[in-house]
């Protein structure tokens, strides 16, 4: 696993630097670079669904891809971040416009509802500025640039590691996300997908948290109280930590199989005492690395790929610790 993260740092810096070599005159595309030298200050926005812990993470990795920039460029690079206090699309909306006001460099979005947020997209861009989406799938027709994974193969790996435990047969809760959010549906239905093909597991409603812990746990206290058999748990965000201290709160822990999603260090801690048997993480903190550099290269009017696939975490009692110091140092 380190020499996983090891690897997507120096891809970083080496696309970084390849960036900074195009400047020397040369040109991409029908885009012609600015010169190192006539760099710009700049600013990126990270406009996240809500106030969240695993948003944090994101503007970890997008201010070590900014200081990169920066000490390679010679200039000023800034992170700006604005968190809307709850997963909703008009606060959503309101921080876009907000942000679109400053005139940053770019906007890195991660949406809560794209069909609600559409219309302010398309005209913060209209105005120039570009947008790059993280944590979530590119919109067909949408010409947006994504950085992420595959969710519902992070959906299915989840399956995959409570089957490993749990077995075929059993009761399993499976919680929401924020529904609107399109990475958190495709993961919910990927579950019930993945799921449907052990005909002796019975799936439940696991409740909705909204991107919220304290939500999820008490949503998971109700489900483990309505099911006092019940044998599994998933979730589609990484606000598990809510759910594994519900099962704790039970007394579950050795009854109720949870895999959780992402690599936060609160559900890391929890794999690492058993509340959580695994976790599959989309990586946050490479996410906000990629989508700044995605966003620069956005800023020179460099051609853009529709997605870039940063690949999964697959966490267990294995590699816990790796996974601990590895979060812990960044």
């Amino acid at each position: 696993m380190k020499k996983r993260i090891l690897a997507l740092f120096l891809s970083v810096s080496m696309a970084a630097a390849l960036i900074v070599g195009c400047a020397d005159g040369k040109k991409t595309s029908d885009a012609t670079v600015s010169t190192a030298s006539e760099a710009k200050d700049m600013t990126f926005v990270i406009v996240p669904k809500c106030v969240h812990a695993w948003f944090d993470e994101v503007n970890k990795g997008a201010k070590k891809q900014a200081d990169l920039l920066a000490k390679q460029l010679g200039v000023e690079v800034k992170v700006d971040y604005r968190a809307p206090e709850a997963a909703e699309v008009d606060a959503q909306n309101s921080t876009l416009e907000q942000a679109a006001t400053t005139e940053p460099t770019a906007i890195l979005l991660d949406p809560v509802d794209y069909d609600g947020s559409k219309d302010i997209i398309e005209e913060i861009q209209g105005r120039g500025i570009p947008i790059i989406l993280f944590d979530a799938p590119s919109p067909e027709n949408s010409g947006l640039t994504s950085v992420g994974n595959d969710f519902s193969e992070q959906a299915v790996i989840a399956v995959e590691l409570l089957v490993e435990k749990m077995g075929t047969k059993g009761k399993v809760a499976v919680m929401q996300g924020a529904p609107t959010a399109p990475n958190h549906a495709e993961r919910y239905q990927a579950h019930l997908d993945a799921l449907a093909k052990y005909p002796d597991i019975e799936v439940i409603d696991g409740g909705i948290d909204n991107d919220n812990v304290e939500t999820a746990q008490s949503q998971a206290a109700a489900v483990l109280a309505a099911n006092p058999d019940l044998t599994g748990y998933l979730n589609c965000d990484a606000s598990g930590a809510g759910v594994a201290a519900a099962i704790e709160e039970k007394g579950m822990e050795k009854q109720v199989t949870f895999v959780a999603m992402d690599n936060l260090i609160e559900i890391l801690n929890y794999v690492k005492t058993g509340t959580i048997t695994a976790t599959s993480s989309s990586l946050p903190q490479e996410q906000g690395m990629y989508a700044v550099l995605m966003a620069y290269q956005a800023s020179l009017g460099m051609p853009l790929p529709a997605s870039v696939d940063i690949g999964i975490g697959r966490i267990t009692s294995e590699n816990i610790d790796e996974w601990i110091e590895s979060v812990s140092g960044q």
